[in-house]
């Protein structure tokens, strides 16, 4: 690929590197389970033999509320969310070594966070692999379904929208809600020593044990008929 920096450990014959955005496209739309293309500002690459085994993508949150929310504003700039990690095959240790690797090679200093979606049954298991802190479960929230647009991401149609002006828009009597799966927040921290120990000292979200299969038993979401 020789797209930017690389780190290469001549035993497993592996390459992880920067890789373009579209480069990641068919393993984003043909393996990962969400069939869609998030926000791109940094993706890397697991080469194994030439091949492109597997990808990583980070970029900026959609939420202001959670680039504020992670450690103030001082911080929120530096906020990248690892919004993608897919392989090709679960071979045992490549997910948890490309992530490893791709954290090396942002910008410093950078503050990561991903999540674990409890609707796959996702504890998050890299990321305790990768010395992640565990900072509990999201909030809950609830989104809009549109009869029709059922096909589509809700943010696709009613992105900026309160429920309010979504009711407005496609009427009361088309619009349904669902209540988002939550999902357990990993976070992390690419930095000097000193930089770390701020961020740690600034961070809001208390950190807590990782969840095991025993302790993250979390309710399914259940639909909701009526306006919130």
């Amino acid at each position: 690929m020789g797209f930017g920096p690389s780190l290469f450990t001549p035993s497993e014959g592996v390459v992880v590197e920067r890789i373009q955005s579209f480069d990641t496209y068919e393993l984003l739309l043909e393996v990962h389970y969400a069939r869609r293309i998030p926000s791109i500002s940094h993706a890397f690459g697991l080469i194994v033999d030439g091949d492109l085994e597997g990808v990583v993508t980070f970029g900026t949150p959609p939420s202001s509320t959670l680039l504020r929310g992670i450690a103030g504003d001082q911080w929120a700039g530096n906020v990248l969310e690892l919004n993608r990690l897919v392989l090709r095959t679960n071979k045992r240790n490549n997910a948890s070594l490309l992530v490893g690797r791709a954290l090396r090679l942002l910008p410093r200093p950078s503050v990561v966070v991903s999540f674990a979606d409890t609707a796959q049954d996702h504890l998050g298991i890299v990321y305790q692999a990768t010395n992640f802190w565990y900072t509990g479960l999201s909030t809950r929230f609830t989104d809009p379904r549109v009869k029709g647009l059922e096909g589509q991401h809700h943010t696709t149609y009613a992105h900026g929208m309160t429920n309010a002006e979504v009711i407005e828009r496609y009427g009361a009597e088309n619009v349904s809600w669902v209540e988002r799966s939550r999902k357990h927040r990993y976070i992390t921290f690419v930095g000097s020593r000193g930089e770390r120990r701020r961020f740690l000292t600034d961070l809001r979200y208390p950190i807590a044990p990782y969840p095991t299969k025993d302790s993250a038993r979390v309710p399914r979401p259940c639909e909701r008929g009526e306006a919130r």
